[in-house]
Formats: C-alpha cells, structure tokens, sequence
C-alpha cells in the first residue's frame, strides 16, 4: 500500500467497483477527485450544465447498465439542483450513487458557505444517504453504496465529502467489487403459484420495477405465453417485456387501452412481478385496493419490505426477477387461458393510430411513421407531460432499456436520459421525446450532447403551453386559462446555435421526410414539431372538455 489522497482512493475503488463513466458538474469542493481522475482515463468524465441533467444522466445510466450510475456534484446550489434525479432514482427504483463535495470538517454547524445537512436532506429520498469523514474508511463507504444501491429494491445513495477530507492522504487497501445478489423464489410459494393458476379462470399478470434484462424478459415471456397469460405493464414500464409478445395486454397508468382497466378489474387472480402498484399504475389505488376484495393477489419483488408494505398479499414471493421469471418458465402441469391471445389483440387494435380529422399536425400517424422508419430496438426517451402520452399508446416497445421515462413525473428527464443512452449505447437508435415546457428545463444539455459526440434525435413538441395542467385546467376550471400559456424561442435556431441540425415541421405529411433527413444525419438532430395545443392529448380535445 501507498499513500494516496481521499480523492484518489475514491476514484481507485470507483474502478474497482466497475464504474465506466461518471456525470457532473464541476466543484471546488471535490478538486481532489477531479485531478486524481486526469491519471483514470478508464472512466468517461461527462460534463454537463445543471446539477438535475448529471442526475437524471446518472439515473438513466443505472437503468441500463444494473449498477450505480455515478454523478458528481458540488454543495450547497449544487446538490439542491441535484436533488430531483435522487427523487426520479428513488421512486423509478434505479441504482445510482450521488456523490457531493463539501464543506470543510472543522466548519461544519457554523452555516458555513453553501452548508447543508445533506444526511438529513437526502435521507427521506435515498435508501442511504451518509457523510464520509475518514479518508481510510472510503473503500467501505463505496462498496456499501454499491451494495445498497443494487440489492433489494434498487434506489439512490448519497455521500458527502469534506474537501479537506480528499486531501488527506492515508493507507488503505481497497475494496473488491461487488455484485448483486440473486434470490431464487421459495420453492413451496412457487408450488403455491401454480396451485393458484389452475384454479384460475381470468388471470392477468402486471409487471414493471427494477431488475428487468433480456434473459428475464424472454424467459417471463415464454412462461406467460406457455399459459396464455394476460401481461399488463406498469406505468411507464411498458419496456421490462417485448411488446410484440402474443400475450401482451398493454400499459396501465394515464390513458391506457379502455378494455384494460375492466379486464383488471374482472380478474380473479392478479400475479405482480417486480411492480410496486403504486398511484399511477393503480389509478389512485382504485383500480387495484389495498385489500382487493373478490381477487387473489399474488406479489414477486425482490425486496421484503415492499411485500404487504401497501397492498394486502394473499401470496408473498422475495425474488430477483431473472429468477422467478426461470422458475415460472419451469413450473409444469398448468392450464392455458384464451385471454392472452385477446387481450393482445385489444392491444394491437388500441396502439394502431387513426388520423384524426382537421388536425394539421397529428402525432398519432407520426409515431406510426417512426415505428415504421426506426429500427426495433429504438430507445425512446421522454419527460412529463401530455405529449409522451402519443408514444405511450402508439409506440411498441422491444423489450428492457428500450425506454427511459420518469414513473416519478419529472418534467425536464427525456433529453438528459436519451443522452446516457446515446453514450451507454452509440449503436443503437436513441430518440428524446419532449414537449416545449419540457425540454426548456434541461435542453442546455444539448450542449453536453454536442461536446461529447452524442447521436440522437430529439423531437421537441411545441404546443405553446404547459398541456397537462391546461388539460386539468380546462376539466376543473372551464374556459378560465391562468399561467399555463408559454412564450418560445424558435427551438430550431435554438439547436443550431448548440452545434445540432434542426428543421421545423407543421404538418402532419412533412414529419416522413424530416425523420429521413435526421435519421441520415448524425450527432444532434432536433425536429421542432409544433401543434395546436386545442388537441389537449391523443383522446380528446380542449372544446370537448369544455363541453362536459
């Protein structure tokens, strides 16, 4: 062993443990980290310009990789901008280790420049959230921050580092890498699982939540096609199957298939896999109860305290989902239901795009246009906000990482995530979606984009206003608009002025040929879309929700 500073240790047991890439804005309160990285040419140090786009990159990171994505930020204004991708991390289940510079040990309790308690600001929305005070203890600190932010329900870790304590230079050995755990199912609860199917006769699986991959998603998928099982997505998850899987029933949450709902409803047996059944999935907890009266409830997750933790289980199983999925594939002897093979074809007729008439600029047949034009495996990437709602419906899914989108609700994430994704996967088609309300919370990000190589294609949605809460607006309030107008810039001379290539497009039969032209172009393609925001979302309009 040798000495090395806090920072360097820091930055060796970050390799140790597999990091790649880090995310950050640059701080004087970790200039120890960020020279000991000029020696660490393995990790990619990506730059960005606001705290919340280094968190939602990171978070979107974890997402695809099943480890931690790291991000770096400074105290104070640093770590409060920071602060919505610990929430986005949080309630997305993703792992992510936020790292903060500090202040000095010996100033601390005096509101120092930029203090904050970030152990008690952190810890409602972070599985840990700790304080790293001895330079020797940092391999621990970064192997338990792996560890908590992988296993169970995987979540966000914050530490803080004293900038004194970075400079400090001490004798350590670091820590090995540390992997996540797998727990296979109990096998009488899979018994159990079985006895329950055969004695079933509407059952609908809903999946969704963390630890979904390609070997977990084919082998659920066989199983469930084996049974002719119903499989409905959580909000926002509609990627952890492939979509084209002959038993696939849509997604739940804002809009979903109209048949969908009552075929929940109507179940007798529900089997959730990985998904918490949280607020939106559930729709405020009505669609499903807490206590469910008349329906079996049956809940896979892999961590034990989400078990019974809202909903009451008739049947608990603690369980990585790779391998329940294996299990499920393997259990013999079971019925095959009709309602799969329905409830996909319901799908199939609901996520096919009609034109709506007198509507210049028709999202719906655009979304037809770049299933048709995009490869398969396109990762999709949105915020909040009524416009995702277009490719919700309309888009088909390929199966895990194939969509980044916050089950949080954060405006501002698509752009940030579809950049991790661009980097995390540069030979893939990546496409941000984001509406102009939107993509004016983080689409400095171009920049970073831009600086670092990026490829994607962003599609910015301009209707001219907050839609979403116009829609709640005009349904509660009728006619009395307040404080949801938005005044834009041209969004394509905005992007241009980044580095990126960018064209606007106000009809529904120029959206073909301007996909073309960005799909043949490379690094940032922006296609300004602007709609008339009357067409409030793909089901219904302003003037109709005036009219009840």
């Amino acid at each position: 062993m040798t000495l090395r500073t806090g920072g360097r240790i820091l930055v060796d047991n970050l390799v140790a443990q597999g990091c790649d890439r880090l995310f950050q804005v640059p701080g004087e309160s970790f200039l120890a980290v960020l020279d000991a990285l000029v020696d660490v040419p393995t990790i990619d140090v990506v730059t960005c310009r606001q705290e919340g786009g280094v968190t939602f990159m990171a978070s979107a990171d974890g997402k695809m990789t099943g480890r931690p994505g790291i991000a770096f930020v400074t105290r104070g204004p640093g770590a409060t901008n920071a602060s919505i991708g610990v929430h986005v991390a949080m309630q997305d289940s993703l792992p992510m280790i936020l790292f903060i510079g500090d202040i000095d040990r010996g100033t601390r309790h005096r509101e120092a420049f930029q203090e904050i308690d970030f152990e008690a600001m952190f810890a409602p929305i972070a599985k840990w959230a700790a304080r790293i005070d001895d330079a020797a203890r940092i391999p621990e600190y970064v192997a338990r921050a792996y560890a908590t932010a992988m296993n169970g329900r995987p979540g966000p870790v914050v530490l803080a580092l004293p900038e004194d304590m970075l400079l400090d230079r001490v004798e350590v050995a670091d820590r090995p890498r540390v992997e996540k755990l797998r727990q296979a199912p109990d096998a009488q609860a899979m018994d159990r699982l079985a006895d329950l199917i055969r004695a079933a006769e509407r059952p609908v699986a809903i999946v969704g939540g963390a630890g979904w991959c390609d070997g977990t998603a084919t082998a659920f998928a066989s199983a469930a096609t084996r049974i002719g099982l119903p499989v409905a997505a959580a909000f926002r998850q509609q990627d952890s199957v492939s979509n084209d899987m002959p038993v696939y029933a849509g997604n739940l949450g804002y809009g979903p298939c109209p048949l969908l709902p009552k075929r929940i409803k109507e179940a007798d047996l529900l089997i959730v896999v990985g998904a918490r059944l949280g607020e939106a999935t559930t729709d405020g907890y009505t669609l499903i109860t807490p206590e469910h009266p008349g329906q079996t409830v049956v809940h896979v997750h892999p961590d034990p305290t989400e078990l019974n933790r809202v909903y009451c289980t008739d049947l608990a199983i603690c369980a990585d989902m790779r391998s329940f999925a294996r299990a499920l594939d393997t259990l013999g002897d079971l019925p095959h239901f009709d309602s799969g093979a329905a409830a996909h074809a319901e799908w199939l007729d609901w996520s096919d795009p009609k034109p709506r008439d007198g509507v210049p600029m028709d999202l719906g047949p655009c979304v037809k246009v770049m299933r048709e034009a995009l490869p398969a495996d396109t990762m999709i990437c949105n915020g909040a906000g009524n416009f995702s709602g277009w490719w919700h419906r309309y888009w088909r899914y390929a199966g895990p990482c194939s969509q980044l989108a916050p089950t949080a609700g954060a405006m501002g994430y698509g752009t940030p995530a579809a950049i991790a994704a661009a980097l995390r996967h540069p030979s893939r088609t990546v496409a941000a979606i984001a509406g102009d309300g939107d993509f004016l919370m983080n689409g400095q990000e171009l920049a970073t984009a831009v600086q670092h190589g990026a490829n994607l294609i962003v599609l910015v949605v301009d209707n001219g206003g907050y839609g979403t809460i116009r829609m709640h607006q005009e349904r509660e309030f009728p006619g009395r608009v307040s404080a949801t107008r938005l005044s834009n810039p041209n969004f394509a001379a905005l992007a241009r002025a980044y580095g990126a290539t960018a064209e606007t497009i106000d009809r529904t039969e120029d959206f073909a040929a301007a996909l073309d032209r960005a799909k043949a172009g490379s690094g940032v393609r922006l296609l300004h879309i602007r709609t008339d925001i009357e067409v409030i979302n793909f089901a219904t309009t302003i003037e109709a929700l005036r009219a009840r």
